[in-house]
């Protein structure tokens, strides 16, 4: 049987799954296990990262922080390092997705395990300031708005699951709360910081750092030690991400590289179908990190960042430094892909380059060019209304009163 039938009758049978679901909620949940997962408990990464790594060294008193995950490696790593986590399919996992009073994730229940949930407070923590339409309000999205009969009924099982409504969603200001309102269709918005950006500007929080994250920032020390800045290259994820390889000469690339003193770090979306094209761009001057990593890793330790329409902006707007928008394929982007919640040019606090010859320039000036710091301060403002360092401990406060 092919991988692709195999998955997509593991995505029907969830439908049997029902009575696993309303027999959920019948399970006594205590209020002091809180339960994290992110990214289809795949990763060990973003604000649940963050939030629990938090809780589990300063709130272990209070709250027994749990985190859930279908790889292996994850939990191993955070039982030998001390923490409380299990696979989502032992026993353990199974009884703690059950007695779990809240469950924490970036992308859905799922990312824990939905079908256990029923009864739980579901707290969505979510995965990025919006400068694109999400959710509810990205009409390319067929399973939220499908165009036929036959998507709405190969969205069923999706719609069983994944769009259920959380109880809770976070958005980081007052100005961004309408818009995680309407694109979740609820009117329970916390507005908080982010946990993954308290990294910026504390060091409370003890990383965990997973093999192929220490094995990516080992080999980034080691060619800093003969470049002179870190260019982080963050892009998102879309199709025609392909047309970066039209757009970029390598060798050309390369030879920019060593004549300014740059490494370029090219961290890929996690559902990037690019992987090995951009593998093999790996060199002296460029290192290519794991999609799966968390990026929150390397931000320290760049100098500034490339993207284009990724929220990973909002966010490395607290580090001060330098954004520079390499938005190649803009026109095809907002026509094919995603339309955005505000005008690209006023919302993007940097210069915006299509070609190698004006990324280039643009990388030459970037570190002196000053035009863009108010841009940049004025948006800042507007995203982030917490900016202390402080976003898992004011966090925990609101959870706690929420459960009372």
């Amino acid at each position: 049987m092919g991988r692709n039938r195999a998955e997509r009758i593991k995505y029907w049978l969830q439908i049997f799954l029902l009575p696993v679901y309303g027999f959920s909620f019948f399970a006594p949940r205590d209020k002091k296990i809180w339960l994290f997962g992110s990214t289809f408990g795949k990763r060990f990464a973003d604000n649940p990262r963050y939030f629990y790594l938090y809780l589990s060294e300063y709130k272990k008193k209070e709250i027994k922080p749990v985190w859930i995950s279908e790889e292996k490696k994850i939990v191993e790593l955070l039982q030998r390092e001390g923490y409380e986590a299990y696979h989502k399919y032992s026993l353990k996992g199974i009884w703690y997705c059950l007695r779990g009073s809240v469950y924490f994730y970036d992308n859905y229940p799922k990312d824990i395990s939905h079908w256990l949930s029923g009864g739980a407070v579901k707290v969505n923590l979510w995965h990025g300031v919006p400068l694109k339409k999400i959710q509810r309000d990205n009409r390319f999205d067929i399973v939220r708005h499908p165009e036929n009969f036959g998507q709405y009924l190969k969205g069923i099982p999706r719609r069983m699951s994944d769009e259920k409504r959380s109880h809770y969603i976070l958005a980081t200001s007052e100005y961004f709360s309408p818009i995680f309102a309407s694109a979740f269709g609820t009117k329970k918005v916390i507005v908080n910081g982010y946990p993954r950006t308290d990294i910026f500007t504390t060091s409370q929080i003890n990383n965990i750092l997973l093999e192929e994250e220490k094995k990516s920032l080992l080999e980034i020390e080691k060619k800093l030690e003969n470049h002179k800045k870190m260019l982080l290259y963050m892009p998102t994820f879309r199709d025609s991400e392909r047309s970066f390889f039209d757009k970029i000469n390598l060798p050309r690339l390369n030879e920019f590289l060593e004549e300014n003193n740059y490494l370029l770090c090219v961290k890929l979306h996690c559902k990037s179908k690019l992987k090995t094209a951009f593998e093999q761009m790996q060199g002296p001057n460029i290192e290519v990190i794991n999609p799966n990593a968390d990026p929150y890793v390397f931000i320290d330790v760049s100098s500034a960042l490339i993207t284009d329409y990724s929220s990973i902006y909002f966010d490395y707007l607290l580090t001060d430094k330098p954004i520079l928008f390499f938005c190649y394929d803009l026109k095809e982007y907002l026509h094919d892909s995603r339309e955005l919640y505000f005008p690209y040019e006023d919302f993007t606090p940097g210069k915006k380059v299509q070609t190698q010859e004006e990324l280039e320039e643009a990388l030459r000036e970037l570190f002196s060019d000053e035009i863009d710091r108010n841009k940049r301060d004025l948006i800042r403002q507007r995203a982030f209304q917490l900016q202390t360092g402080t976003a898992s401990k004011e966090l925990y406060k609101q959870i706690v009163n929420i459960t009372k």
